[in-house]
């Protein structure tokens, strides 16, 4: 009686260790779940929030040069033969030697830019490029985003379709074993039963590439999200919803919300800082400058007065520097002409880039308005169709309706339940494309 009891005891705990991994295995991933984890993992998005990081050091290595410029020098010379120079004095001449065997300085420098027009203009660049770096990241959310829901719809819809050959493989099985039973009866042809079998084939052969399908275009979803192909997935079929009603819609876009515009903004910006830095070649530059040094020689070995009869002596100054450009070849102008012309380009990619846009959310509003009247009559026609099955095979089975018009019956319901599904895709990738267009894509995982 105490086995007993003990092995239900272990029963128990082995089943309840084992519980929390059966429910992670069978945890359904929703939309906004794996909108969730690829703004979390996907590489693309990891390498943009690195590139802000790397932008926020652009800034330190720019304002680096604006800040004071501190060195400090060493140094330890031997000279074997000492140099002589040749001294007249009054009408004769002698050599004399200047130095000694072993001279030894240290010292510090220091530089300060007092006025610079480039470097403080190299400055705001550089901030302004650490704003870009975060519209792109933020770009780059959204393209992923977009991605991802388009792969995920896609998963859903193939599943869809896989349920439907289920269902009309179901089907013609029922009507297998009826003509079947007739065959064996002498009531039916074994032609009969050879055209059932080859549409069970075509079935089952069409299911195998739908789940191919699915296969890879969950691998692909997986893929996009940043996850590792490995991991199983497990989507609700209730994401994949009818359509009733088209979404509220206005005359024009609001693109000022639009990442796209501005990032456009910021790139003005950086062009226009850029030819500001080239007209900065034309203003003088002042720097101020100092430094200090301690000398020591000796005829033996001595490093800063480290030998007794060495003699040491310090020296230090201190200077302005003004420097006045006043000709380069028309260096200058050449390049400030060239960010003039990267201006006007800049200009023609926003005009561009607005028309791409109002013409996005107009074939999104379009394409709406035209999936939702496919879906409401291939949704019908889906209807009808089945219908016509039913019908159909009821007149088979009475003797009223040949085996070949309950297999075209049949054939034309697949048809008419693949494309109901295909209009909801369709539908739910405009809307997508709405969402976008209206700079709202990121609502999605909220």
């Amino acid at each position: 009686m105490l086995r007993v009891k003990m092995v239900k005891l272990m029963l128990i705990l082995i089943t309840g260790l084992g519980l929390p991994q059966l429910v992670i295995a069978q945890q359904q991933l929703t939309l906004k779940d794996a909108l969730t984890f690829a703004l979390q993992n996907n590489t693309k998005i990891r390498k943009a929030k690195l590139d802000i990081e790397g932008g926020r050091y652009k800034v330190e290595e720019v304002r680096a040069q604006a800040l004071p410029q501190l060195t400090g020098t060493a140094g330890l010379t031997y000279n074997p033969i000492i140099g002589q120079q040749v001294v007249d004095f009054g009408g004769q001449l002698q050599t004399l030697k200047f130095g000694q065997k072993w001279n030894s300085n240290a010292g510090v420098q220091l530089s300060q830019q007092i006025f610079n027009q480039q470097v403080f203009t190299g400055l705001q660049a550089a901030r302004s490029s650490e704003e870009y770096y975060n519209l792109t990241s933020q770009f780059t959310e959204e393209q992923i985003i977009e991605l991802v829901a388009n792969n995920y719809y896609q998963v859903l819809v193939n599943r869809q379709q896989l349920n439907v050959i289920d269902t009309n493989i179901k089907n013609v099985r029922v009507v297998e074993k009826i003509v079947s039973n007739q065959f064996k009866n002498g009531l039916a042809r074994k032609i009969d039963v050879d055209r059932i079998n080859v549409n069970i084939t075509n079935l089952t052969t069409q299911r195998e590439q739908v789940i191919n399908a699915i296969t890879q275009l969950e691998n692909q979803l997986k893929f996009s999200m940043g996850m590792p192909v490995s991991n199983p997935i497990n989507l609700p079929a209730t994401e994949l919803t009818e359509v009733t009603k088209l979404p509220l819609f206005t005359d024009s876009v609001d693109l000022a919300n639009r990442t796209e515009i501005k990032l456009l903004d910021n790139q003005d910006k950086l062009l226009s800082l850029q030819r500001k830095a080239y007209v900065a070649e034309y203003y003088p530059t002042l720097s101020l400058s100092g430094n200090y040094t301690y000398s020591s020689q000796s005829n033996g070995f001595d490093f800063l007065s480290s030998n007794a009869t060495a003699i040491g002596f310090g020296s230090s100054a201190v200077g302005l520097t003004l420097k006045v450009p006043i000709f380069n070849g028309f260096l200058t102008r050449s390049k400030i002409r060239q960010a003039d012309v990267n201006i006007k380009k800049a200009q023609e990619d926003r005009k561009e880039s607005t028309n791409s846009l109002n013409l996005a959310y107009e074939n999104a509003k379009l394409q709406l308005r035209n999936n939702l009247n496919t879906i409401n009559s291939q949704r019908k026609n889906a209807e009808l169709a089945q219908e016509i099955y039913k019908s159909t095979q009821n007149n088979y089975n009475n003797g009223l309706a040949s085996l070949t018009d309950l297999l075209d019956t049949e054939n034309s319901l697949t048809q008419a339940q693949n494309s109901y599904t295909q209009a909801l895709l369709n539908y739910k990738i405009a809307e997508i494309q709405l969402i976008k267009s209206n700079g709202n894509i990121k609502s999605l995982v909220k």
